[in-house]
């Protein structure tokens, strides 16, 4: 079983800059592969923002491609997400996932509880 733990969420204005980070305890052979996604105030479902395999290779939305950086520090076990050049229309609860290398969040196994994450105008 794999446990994660998001930390770093925070009110921001627009322009502004967060770290995210998310800590995994224990580990599996699908678990080197992790993600975030997010879920807006309004919406129904959690959306794909980034993906890295053993943080080498790396995917991004187009939302947020050329903002957003996706890494892992394997000595840490943990992977982190700079978000930069934060919008309005980034204010949602992010979420950590391991077990899959994808977009689509009905693959992966393991999830974390979420940390907000408020941008103003």
């Amino acid at each position: 079983q794999v446990q994660l733990d998001e930390s770093g969420g925070g009110l921001v204005q627009a322009g502004g800059s967060l770290k995210l980070s998310c800590a995994a305890s224990g580990r599996t052979a699908s678990s080197s592969n992790m993600g975030w996604f997010r879920q807006a105030p309004s919406g129904n479902e959690r959306n794909f923002v980034a993906v890295a395999w053993s943080g080498v290779s790396t995917y991004y939305a187009p939302s947020v491609k050329g903002r957003f950086t996706i890494s892992r520090d394997n000595a840490k076990n943990t992977v982190t997400l700079q978000m930069d050049s934060l919008k309005p229309e980034d204010t949602a609860v992010y979420y950590c996932a391991a077990g899959a290398y994808s977009s689509n969040p009905r693959e992966y196994a393991y999830w974390g509880q979420g940390t907000q994450v408020t941008v103003s105008a």
